[in-house]
């Protein structure tokens, strides 16, 4: 159910969410100051009520503020965004991916980066059964 929701995060929700794993927590305020060309107070407030409605933000009251934290792990919401932007751009296929990130590296790779990389391939490939 988390994973459907996390899914679902708009534009500016995974920007507020990107804060509060930065942060460790953050305030209404802490967040605005964060986000560039910010909305308003109010709207940022709303936004991670959303966000606790939708179960992935919790608040504690320290005084007249609120404090705001993550309720899922940073690694779920990880693999979740990935599996969107897999889906969405790169026709749901891992070698696009990888390609693609490797065409973005400003640098080649290093002769160490390439045999961990390849180490991931064969452990995936033996997981997955195929020799």
């Amino acid at each position: 159910m988390a994973e459907k929701k996390l899914s679902e995060l708009s534009r500016r929700e995974r920007q507020i969410m990107d804060i509060i794993y930065s942060k460790g927590s953050a305030t209404v305020a802490e967040v605005r100051e964060s986000i560039p060309h910010p909305p308003s107070y109010s709207a940022v407030r709303a936004l991670l009520k959303v966000l606790e409605i939708k179960g992935v933000v919790q608040h504690k009251q320290d005084g007249p503020r609120y404090i705001y934290t993550a309720t899922v792990k940073r690694d779920r919401i990880k693999t979740s965004v990935l599996k969107h932007l897999m889906q969405t751009f790169f026709d749901n296929s891992a070698e696009n991916v990888v390609s693609a990130l490797i065409d973005l590296t400003e640098s080649r790779l290093t002769d160490e980066e390439y045999r961990r990389l390849s180490a991931l391939i064969e452990q995936a490939r033996r997981k997955g059964g195929r020799k």
